[in-house]
């Protein structure tokens, strides 16, 4: 009797075992996600790719796209793509290498009517070419896969107007014209012979 005893006073000393409360979720909670997921999807519905985004500049990439065609290099930093594309082989300072690669410094062909250097950068040239530093043979890649029209226009307007050269800048449209105007030459310049053929 008294190990019974001993045995129910200590269950009254223990506390009852915790057990979670049911707590659903607010029924205002629940229709708010569902409000939004509705929206979501009417958002989706009726909102078309080719809208101006609802950030940044406002300006969808067809108009990015046209105002960079249009322009006349000035959206494009020539001096950018002078040094991604043209620095290994002229050099910096647009000075070349002797005997290797020509200076584009103080160079008449760069600063000649536009479409003798817009051809240059277009096709390449591959073969003898004789300059007021010297005499080169060796090749230039051409770039008209490579760069756009208002690339080229800008790299072209920042080597006519720095490195000592002094001539106007070229337009994104004066490219597109000589580019369509060559659009089957499928080989690079021959050197001074062709150069000299090409209407300036």
């Amino acid at each position: 009797m008294r190990h019974d005893h001993e045995t129910s006073t200590a269950q009254k000393r223990e506390h009852a075992d915790p057990s979670e409360i049911n707590r659903p979720i607010p029924i205002i909670v629940i229709l708010l996600a569902l409000a939004l997921f509705v929206w979501a999807i009417f958002y989706i519905v009726i909102r078309r790719p080719s809208d101006n985004p609802a950030f940044g500049d406002n300006r969808a990439r067809s108009e990015l796209m046209a105002a960079t065609a249009g322009g006349s290099g000035g959206r494009v930093d020539g001096a950018q793509v002078f040094a991604a594309n043209c620095i290994a082989c002229h050099q910096a300072n647009a000075m070349g290498l002797p005997g290797v690669f020509p200076p584009l410094a103080l160079s008449q062909r760069a600063t000649a009517k536009a479409t003798l250097p817009i051809s240059i950068v277009l096709h390449g040239i591959s073969g003898k070419l004789t300059t007021s530093s010297g005499v080169f043979n060796g090749s230039m890649p051409t770039f008209k896969a490579k760069l756009s029209d208002a690339e080229i226009a800008a790299v072209l307007t920042h080597v006519r107007t720095n490195f000592g050269n002094a001539a106007g800048p070229v337009s994104a449209a004066e490219v597109k014209a000589v580019r369509d105007q060559t659009k089957d030459r499928t080989t690079p310049w021959t050197g001074d012979d062709e150069l000299a053929k090409i209407k300036q």
